[in-house]
């Protein structure tokens, strides 16, 4: 019975990595360096023909193009259309021939437990694989860029440990659909992958688009605040986030907002942690007023600020 059941979850895993290797590819990039030019890399992941999806820290902002392999020996010169060092997700294109394509699926349908591979292409080696479960969701992954930091919303969390020169690669269920990213080691023998979702969807689509993904900036630090039981009787929530910082002369500043300000809502839509936040301040709001709710000394207090555009 227990070799029945190695025998299944093994078959398991070699069917995903027969179906999602081949659109695995293994990506080699020259970045200058003070002693002069030196070769990096990681994975990425076909999502068309042409495209693949990768980390934005594989492919850094002095990167413009290298190679990309597969495990069958194709190798093709690629260039890079967009990154976003926010989500840590960038976007590159090969100049010719044909890719296979991974199917994409949801890690808004993932649970806790489900069994998940991890491939990638480290250093050229032909489709590196480790298989475990889905450990966690829900996680944060900080990110920064400049003097700007912001959360990865979502992130999974497996015990599918990753390999050195994995980032970029793919992380697939069981029925050979690739949910995330991978990205980054979590401690020992854990993993983690940005999601492959309708939001991450709508971030690569941007970088298709624009080559960037633009997002709306107040210039605030916060975090999240317990309500005092009147506030909580009066709004109908326990939490919302307060103000820590606010940046002079930042969009903030200039509505009259203030450090240990309590933001509730914003447009109305309740905000009860900083990535609820940043979700609601998306592309459409830069340079538009919205309405922030605020709690200030036990008044709820309404204020319009105009979000200017973050410069990543």
């Amino acid at each position: 019975m227990e070799h029945e059941i190695l025998d299944a979850y093994s078959r398991a895993v070699i069917d995903v990595v027969a179906r999602v290797s081949p659109s695995v590819a293994n990506l080699r990039v020259r970045l200058r360096s003070r002693s002069g030019m030196r070769e990096a890399g990681g994975a990425a992941v076909a999502i068309s023909e042409r495209e693949l999806v990768t980390n934005a820290h594989v492919v850094p902002a002095a990167t413009r193009g290298g190679w990309a392999s597969f495990p069958d020996g194709r190798e093709f010169r690629f260039s890079v259309t967009g990154r976003d060092r926010f989500s840590d997700l960038a976007l590159i294109r090969i100049e010719d021939g044909e890719l296979t394509p991974a199917e994409l699926g949801d890690a808004a349908r993932l649970k806790v437990g489900q069994l998940v591979v991890a491939i990638g292409n480290p250093h050229g080696f032909a489709g590196s694989v480790t298989a475990g479960v889905v450990s966690a969701l829900g996680r944060s992954l900080p990110a920064r860029a400049g003097g700007t930091l912001r959360m990865i919303d979502n992130v999974i969390q497996t015990d599918a440990s990753l390999n050195p020169g994995n980032s970029g690669g793919a992380l697939a269920t069981s029925d050979g659909r690739v949910v995330g990213i991978n990205t980054a080691l979590a401690g020992m023998g854990l993993g983690l992958a940005v999601p492959i979702n309708d939001h991450t969807r709508g971030l690569i689509a941007a970088l298709a688009r624009d080559g960037r993904v633009r997002r709306a900036y107040l210039g605030v630090g916060a975090a999240p605040r317990p309500l005092p039981p009147r506030a909580v009787a009066a709004l109908g929530r326990r939490t919302g986030i307060e103000l820590i910082d606010v940046a002079p002369e930042s969009p903030a500043g200039l509505a009259g907002l203030r450090p240990e300000d309590i933001v509730v809502a914003l447009n109305g839509s309740p905000i009860e942690s900083v990535e609820e936040l940043q979700r609601l301040l998306s592309a459409e709001t830069i340079g538009a007023p919205q309405s922030v709710t605020v709690l200030r000394a036990g008044t709820v207090m309404e204020l319009e600020v105009r979000p200017v555009e973050l410069a990543a």
